[in-house]
């Protein structure tokens, strides 16, 4: 079993990475189906470093803040670690404090199978074939292109085929989300890669354009389009795949299973998520109070696309609250009735929440710009990616005197409101939402159904006061009380009057 976790972890990679950046204390992060292993790895790379001189201390991290895909810096900083060593299925989003190094796996993978299955792909479609891929299935590449092109001499044939590289496997954090690249194509271990997007198109010289994705990268001419590729997909139906179709919604997709060895092209799912997505972009511009989850505090950025979903919200007319709360569910979000809709910041592999079971819905940032852009209509581009909408610009205040839009889902025009001009609340604080309730005493609400159940609330303010119930208060509007009267003494079985009333 050893010899087999060393290889399959990586042990003496890590191991030398580990030396050369002297890290002494690192933190071992293990998704939940990798944690039977996670004692022998930690015992063999400790056997592995003691052998170069010892002294360095490793920690398992178990449980992660938020999702496994992301590296867990909060847990790291715990123990203080200077490192963090992710393994698994990873998104690749930047970092914000500490260096990664990044341990994918090797899943199994049929290269014969594979490479008959691109080879009928080739046959049956006239485009040129790009082969992207889940990271765990990187270490097979080398084997996957040579025995496709055996394939093909044998078939005699030659059919166009790109494949995707992987982007890096050492990451350092980012100080910045501009993009940049040297465009020397070394993407093993190059620092700058930290402040690649995951979805981005760079033209890295007259001729190409370079694509980031998933952890995977590409270039393509810049006379062609992605529509001019079929995309070859290898690895099972999950985020990442998802990201894929979503990303490049216009391509036409293929998807090998490597469990079952087969083909699928079956991505109509995928594509009704989309529509349902669409669909909560346009419930969310008849909401007037949002609540903005905060999924991630590692990735590199999320505190600038915060701020700017907050100004976006603002400039819309409608108040914001910013929730932290780790990973979201409907419990935890049902404690915030007020909020008619939620905003995710978080990876992009994990910004479809599915809100089916939630009492509101939860949409992307990129929905978000969708929803509180006047203006704005969608043209099929899709962004998991919130570093692709950060911006610099300051978001224009919407004007009181702008004309009412129509909702598609309430079928009639609606007037926004603009809850910033009637100055209603201070500026937000950390306890926003605790602070409101004082002020809420003192505010009359002349119809509570309509803000209760209609979205009449601007603020939580109003739907506190709304409330037949308002919490524990100093206040009593009722009726004066009864008189304080002796109650039965005894136990249940018996009490002492039932016992005299039966002695008569």
């Amino acid at each position: 079993m050893e010899p087999d976790i060393r290889t399959r972890y990586e042990v003496p990679r890590t191991a030398e990475f580990l030396r050369a950046g002297g890290y002494t204390r690192v933190a071992l992060q293990f998704p939940d189906e990798m944690l039977k292993d996670a004692a022998a790895v930690a015992r063999a790379l400790r056997q592995e470093l003691a052998s170069g001189g010892g002294g360095v201390r490793v920690f398992v991290m178990a449980d992660t803040a938020y999702n496994s895909c992301c590296v867990d810096e909060v847990g790291a900083s715990h123990i203080d670690a200077q490192c963090v060593v992710h393994y698994g299925h990873a998104c690749m989003s930047p970092t914000s404090n500490l260096p990664a190094f990044f341990v994918f796996g090797k899943a199994p993978l049929d290269v014969h199978a594979c490479a008959r299955s691109m080879l009928e792909c080739s046959r049956k479609s006239n485009k040129r074939i790009l082969v992207l891929y889940g990271l765990e299935y990187a270490y097979a590449l080398v084997d996957l292109r040579r025995t496709f092109e055996e394939a093909c001499k044998s078939d005699s044939c030659n059919p166009e085929v790109q494949y995707a590289d992987v982007l890096c496997s050492v990451m350092s954090p980012s100080s910045s989300t501009t993009e940049k690249s040297d465009g020397h194509g070394d993407l093993s271990v190059n620092s700058d890669l930290a402040a690649l997007n995951n979805r981005c198109s760079i033209e890295c010289s007259s001729s190409t354009h370079k694509y980031s994705l998933g952890g995977v990268t590409w270039n393509i001419s810049v006379q062609e389009k992605m529509e001019d590729y079929l995309i070859f997909w290898i690895g099972q139906d999950n985020s990442a795949f998802a990201n894929i179709v979503l990303t490049f919604n216009q391509c036409e997709i293929v998807r090998y299973d490597a469990i079952e060895n087969q083909l699928s092209t079956d991505v109509s799912h995928l594509m009704k998520v989309l529509r349902r997505r669409y669909y909560l972009v346009e419930k969310a511009k008849d909401a007037n109070i949002v609540g903005i989850l905060v999924g991630t505090l590692g990735v590199a950025g999320y505190l600038h696309i915060i701020e700017q979903m907050k100004e976006l919200i603002k400039a819309a007319g409608k108040k914001s609250y910013t929730l932290v709360m780790g990973r979201p569910n409907s419990a935890k979000l049902a404690n915030f009735p007020e909020c008619e809709v939620f905003v995710y910041v978080s990876c992009a592999q994990t910004a479809l929440l599915d809100s089916k079971d939630f009492l509101a819905p939860v949409i992307t940032p990129f929905e978000a710009v969708l929803a509180f852009s006047r203006g704005r209509e969608w043209t099929g581009e899709y962004l998991l990616d919130f570093k692709d909408l950060i911006t610099s610009e300051k978001q224009e205040v919407a004007s009181a005197t702008e004309e009412a839009r129509f909702s598609f889902i309430k079928g009639a025009y609606m007037e926004d409101s603009h809850a910033e001009a009637e100055d209603m609340e201070q500026s937000e604080t950390s306890l926003a939402l605790a602070e409101v309730t004082e002020k809420a005493l003192s505010i009359q609400n002349q119809n509570s159904d309509a803000i209760l159940y209609q979205g009449g609330a601007i603020s939580s303010i109003d739907y506190l006061k709304a409330r037949s119930y308002r919490g524990l208060t100093g206040e009593y509007e009722g009726p004066t009380p009864d008189s304080v009267l002796v109650g039965r003494t005894g136990r249940a079985a018996g009490y002492n009057d039932e016992k005299t009333q039966s002695a008569r």
